[in-house]
């Protein structure tokens, strides 16, 4: 199982958010050094996560200027999973053409079904969807609403569309340490021909074990190494 530390890039410094609240964030320096950080330490992948393009896509559109730390960390030479606010064609290429390996839609997956399609035509394989739940419900516009989607029936769309890839987030638990939702997570495991990346409340490496031993592919760990819970060897280790 493969390890994903997380680089969450609000104004252009690393973050981490409680339970995806901007209001509450912690601010953890310079998105390119943590990435040179973790790639020294071993990582295989790494996960980006745009929160500006997330929350605040309409306030602060793309530019050079606002994409360059996330094209600094491409430039670096380990894969990169980018998301957060990509909601069209031309946002996806210019991420493709900025150096990323996968792109994660997340909005666009619920909303847009058929941009989804046209992504997994163009981008075979490289195109992830992410599922941001509460109680089960997929989530939206950077977790601010909830839908009436079931996370296993838009998983199970995103598969018939295409997609090889998903990422689970259990919002309630993201940032909080409090341990990963392995059941709901296995829900998604259950999907034939997808392969589920969890995350959201990673606190310990049993938390990682867990979400090994149902067969996730990845597993994203964010805060827990942030804050020195245990090393990104020991996760690896722990996700072999």
């Amino acid at each position: 199982m493969i390890i994903y530390p997380a680089i969450d890039i609000l104004d252009g410094r690393c973050v981490r958010l409680l339970r995806g609240r901007a209001e509450d964030s912690t601010v953890y320096g310079d998105p390119a050094e943590m990435a040179r950080r973790w790639i020294g330490e071993g990582a295989r992948w790494l996960h980006l996560v745009d929160l500006d393009g997330a929350i605040n896509r309409e306030s602060k559109p793309d530019s050079n200027e606002r994409l360059k730390p996330f094209a600094d960390i491409c430039a670096l030479g380990a894969p990169v999973q980018w998301g957060g606010g990509i909601r069209s064609m031309s946002d996806i290429d210019r991420r493709f053409d900025l150096g990323a390996a996968r792109v994660i839609l997340g909005t666009a997956a619920l909303t847009d079904p058929a941009l989804v399609r046209e992504a997994c035509d163009r981008y075979p394989g490289r195109i992830v969807c992410g599922i941001d739940a509460k109680a089960g419900r997929a989530a939206v516009r950077g977790w601010v609403e909830t839908s009436r989607t079931d996370a296993v029936e838009l998983a199970r769309a995103m598969r018939d569309a295409g997609v090889d890839w998903v990422v689970y987030t259990d919002i309630a638990r993201d940032g909080t340490l409090s341990g990963a939702n392995a059941d709901e997570t296995a829900r998604l495991v259950g999907l034939d021909g997808l392969n589920v990346i969890g995350s959201g409340g990673v606190g310990t490496l049993d938390d990682i074990r867990a979400l090994r031993d149902i067969g996730c592919k990845g597993a994203v760990v964010g805060k827990a190494l942030y804050e020195g819970r245990f090393t990104l060897r020991e996760a690896i280790n722990a996700g072999g």
